[in-house]
């Protein structure tokens, strides 16, 4: 639905080197009536989805770890990410996606997912939204050792963790990445793991 409180005023590319940064001005109508000029720069990347895969049978989830350059520069020791599974969609809708990146990624071939919900993730300025999924897993699945697409340079580890280690992490500061976190946090509050409909008694892990 169209804000008629905001009137776009331009906008203008800053880069188009990898993806695409713009600034936009435009003019707001504050609470009390007045209008204001303001200008934001914001980046657009394309939308994205990710996936927690989880194996109710052996408890436990398949996870990612890779190096991240903006991490790197931003407190991260060694720039590696311990990350659910995910990318951008390019051309595909949401569930393709998200099943074409799981076996790249992880070397699983998954047929049914399920879509839990979409957030804005950094909203303030990046434009992306991300759908988020979950699966269950079978060593049955695996097609190849994953490890993703050489031709994008990536170089991913899989980690198959316990659901219960996967919490403790993000107790102990070694799963920092948001996304697996809200997914790890949703595994946990709505018992995706229990086993024959019995609810497992798992420590909650510390909201972020």
């Amino acid at each position: 639905m169209k804000n008629d409180r905001v009137k776009v005023v331009a906008d203008e590319v800053l880069s188009n080197n990898w993806y695409t940064l713009k600034k936009y001005t435009f003019d707001y109508q504050r609470a009390d009536g007045q209008w204001e000029r303001q200008s934001r720069e914001a980046y657009d990347r394309g939308n994205g989805a990710v996936i927690l895969l989880y194996n109710r049978a052996k408890q436990t989830v398949l996870l990612t770890r890779q190096f991240r350059i903006p991490t790197y520069v931003n407190g991260n020791e060694d720039g590696m990410l311990i990350e659910a599974c995910a990318g951008l969609l390019d051309r595909d809708n949401a569930e393709d996606c998200i099943k074409r990146e799981t076996e790249e990624e992880t070397g699983y071939k998954i047929h049914a997912v399920e879509k839990i919900f979409e957030a804005y993730m950094s909203p303030g300025s990046v434009t992306e939204i991300l759908y988020f999924f979950v699966a269950e897993y079978r060593d049955d699945m695996k097609v190849s050792n994953g490890g993703g697409s050489e031709q994008e340079q990536e170089n991913i580890e899989v980690m198959e963790l316990s659901f219960e280690k996967a919490l403790a992490m993000v107790k102990t500061g070694e799963i920092r990445d948001a996304k697996t976190i809200m997914l790890l946090q949703y595994a946990q509050l709505n018992h995706l793991l229990a086993k024959n409909g019995q609810k497992e008694s798992y420590q909650l892990s510390p909201a972020i």
